[in-house]
């Protein structure tokens, strides 16, 4: 065992990353932080670009949608996923080890109009294998009419992945982001005596090592 610096580690970590992804702020962590499994909730959005012709610039970043969408609509159908509710009817089969309720807690979904942009957000305690992408599909299908909002509903009362199969398939994973996770604050401090570090003009690197095996 060998002590290795923080800011050792960041810039080894920023090294071997790819071009567009960055580690801005490194932190030590307690122990029993686990970055998936402490999570409290996360803040994921979904962009839509509705319009005939694409922006070039959002291609990569937004589901291109040349059916004009009933915004209205998609709002009222993404009501009825706030609250607690078991989302089996929109979860994908996936091969994690740790099985997962399929009851979730949806805070809100919003769905906002930014010109030709639909902007889906949604937060909650947490989320299934492609549940996000699930959700958006059926809205689509209510933002086109195909379905009424209240499809919603009688979709999660099903339990039933095969239900959702019946009107619409996953929307496509390049319009969805993850914006933010939650944890419970007393998990984010630090071990005593370490700081938090990052590179940049207005950051301090800290001093503080850890155990490298």
């Amino acid at each position: 065992m060998r002590g290795v610096r923080l800011d050792s580690i960041h810039a080894a970590l920023n090294g071997v990353l790819p071009s567009d992804i960055r580690v801005r702020e490194l932190s030590p962590a307690l122990p029993e932080f686990h970055a998936r499994f402490s999570s409290t909730g996360k803040i994921y959005h979904y962009k839509i670009y509705n319009d005939i012709i694409m922006d070039p610039f959002q291609r990569r970043w937004a589901y291109h949608s040349t059916y004009r969408l009933n915004a209205a609509a998609m709002r009222e159908g993404a009501r009825y996923f706030v609250g607690q509710h078991d989302f089996t009817s929109f979860v994908n089969a996936s091969n994690s080890d740790h099985p997962r309720s399929p009851v979730k807690h949806i805070i809100r979904f919003d769905v906002i109009e930014l010109g030709a942009l639909i902007q889906l957000e949604v937060e909650g305690s947490g989320f299934l294998y492609r549940q996000v992408r699930n959700m958006v599909a059926l809205l689509l299908q209510i933002g086109k009419e195909a379905v009424p909002p209240d499809i919603v509903p009688m979709v999660l009362a099903a339990r039933d992945r095969k239900e959702l199969a019946k009107y619409t398939v996953g929307a496509p994973p390049h319009g969805l982001c993850l914006m933010s996770v939650k944890y419970n604050e007393e998990l984010l401090e630090p071990p005593s005596g370490c700081r938090a570090t990052s590179f940049g003009r207005h950051h301090t690197i800290s001093k503080c090592k850890l155990p490298f095996y």
